[in-house]
């Protein structure tokens, strides 16, 4: 089930965020970038609708994954 970004609470979507982002672990090149520009950056795409939050109800997990990926 796909959840909209905008129907979450401001203080729980930065979380919700912050910990994909850091479960992830994603590489960003030679340089570190800060937790907040990352963070920053996810919640950017979910603005422009590149990536969605979904939710498993077989798993009872929160994702944050690509559009291309939910159907």
């Amino acid at each position: 089930m796909l959840i909209p970004y905008d129907s979450i609470d401001t203080d729980t979507l930065y979380r919700l965020i912050e910990s994909f982002v850091l479960r992830e672990g994603t590489d960003y090149g030679e340089e570190e970038v800060p937790l907040e520009e990352k963070v920053n950056q996810v919640l950017e795409q979910l603005q422009e609708g590149l990536v969605v939050i979904e939710y498993s109800e077989e798993h009872e997990s929160v994702n944050i994954i690509p559009r291309t990926d939910s159907f």
